[in-house]
């Protein structure tokens, strides 16, 4: 194929300008991908006094995004199929800093209006660039899908770190949260060399002629949808709650704060290095078994109120879901023959995958108000992770999914 003949050569990478330019290209859109939805939370409560709103739509604020995944996901393909890839991209950064603008803009109402757009720009994001990077480094998905998801996640963490000291000094909320349209543009004038190629070249939809076969008749679509689904229900609830439910066990709020930010950085090292491994090995099961037992560990620690452990238990649970969620990213180019299977399988995962992360963090605020405990709700967090390693030991096997011709 002629793009990836642009990068590659033979089994070697050659770093060339081009390469470096695209490279630094994810990079930054990767970046934009998480900062503005982690800037929230820490501020909510400057959002809410400041706009006199009540907590249920304060609360609504972080759901939104994950709605608008579950409904634009299994749309990106199309107009990346329609437009090019490079240039849905470029549209959707674009929509993204419409969105981080609108939303500081100080009113209830643009509020919803650019949080609503943001989650729109974010689900292109995040269904094409995993595409993107079969596509471009058909032999180096791992590396390049290790980068991607650092990027996402370094940039989650400083966003979920800076914005509350911003939030709480002069700037005010409406910076924190407007902040982020720099980096959007920033993500802009870097993609920009890439829509110079020809539309064919960028089209994911052109790399083949083969008949269609929908991916949803294959049990592996389902498995590996479900696996997104739980890993993603995971991080929103534990987001949501964790600082909570450390604070029912006689920590300070402030204390819990930065257990969560231990959680959050470390993620890193697994978002990266995972990957890699997986890309390595046709068979990814035994990386299953690892994050299920990391996972399980960290939960059973809280759950017996082990309180003076409580770092490594965040420790532990960072490095579980960064290696289930760049496990659940590498499925989309591991599981499918084409740039273009991985997009629309990518769709397909992400959009049910949010829908049924969305339910997360109100069914355990549920299980606890009815509780009025968070035991349950922990024990809710181990079953889940049970359900997880459970259909990512399906997801994780060698296989497609759709059949060879």
């Amino acid at each position: 194929m002629a793009t990836n003949k642009a990068v590659q050569n033979g089994n070697k990478l050659k770093w060339n300008r081009k390469v470096w330019l695209l490279v630094i290209g994810i990079i930054f859109i990767a970046s934009t991908l998480r900062a503005p939805l982690t800037s929230v939370g820490p501020i909510i409560s400057f959002i809410r006094d400041g706009l006199h709103i009540s907590n249920v739509l304060a609360g609504f604020i972080t759901t939104i995004p994950l709605l608008a995944f579950a409904a634009i996901s299994p749309l990106a393909p199309k107009f990346s199929k329609r437009f090019g890839i490079e240039r849905t991209l470029l549209f959707s950064t674009a929509l993204l800093a419409v969105g981080i603008l609108t939303r500081s803009l100080g009113t209830t109402p643009t509020l919803l209006l650019g949080t609503s757009l943001i989650g729109v720009a974010i689900a292109f994001g995040n269904v094409l660039l995993p595409s993107l990077i079969k596509l471009k480094f058909p032999l180096q998905v791992g590396l390049l899908t290790g980068i991607f998801t650092v990027s996402m996640n370094l940039s989650a963490s400083l966003a979920a770190g800076i914005s509350y000291p911003l939030a709480s000094g002069e700037l005010g909320w409406r910076i924190a949260l407007g902040i982020w349209f720099i980096l959007a543009i920033i993500a802009i004038i870097v993609w920009l060399p890439q829509i110079r190629k020809s539309k064919s070249e960028s089209n994911i939809g052109s790399e083949t002629n083969k008949e269609h076969i929908p991916l949803w008749k294959s049990p592996l679509t389902w498995t590996v949808t479900l696996a997104m689904g739980f890993q993603s229900l995971i991080f929103y609830t534990t987001a949501a709650w964790i600082p909570e439910m450390l604070q029912s066990q006689g920590m300070s709020a402030n204390t819990a704060g930065w257990m969560f930010s231990f959680m959050q950085f470390s993620q890193l090292p697994a978002t990266f290095m995972i990957p890699i491994i997986a890309g390595r090995r046709k068979d990814q099961r035994p990386l299953v078994i690892v994050f299920g037992v990391l996972y399980l560990v960290g939960f059973g620690g809280i759950l017996a109120g082990w309180t003076s452990l409580t770092v490594l238990w965040m420790i532990l649970l960072g490095l579980a879901g960064g290696a289930s969620f760049s496990l659940a990213m590498m499925y989309f180019s591991l599981r499918t023959r084409t740039a273009h299977e991985a997009a629309e399988l990518s769709g397909t995962a992400q959009s049910l995958g949010y829908l049924l992360a969305a339910i997360g963090p109100v069914l355990f605020g549920y299980v606890h108000d009815i509780t009025n405990s968070w035991t349950t709700a922990i024990i809710l967090f181990i079953f889940t992770v049970l359900l997880l390693v459970t259909v990512s030991m399906h997801a994780a096997k060698e296989g497609y999914v759709t059949p060879e011709k």
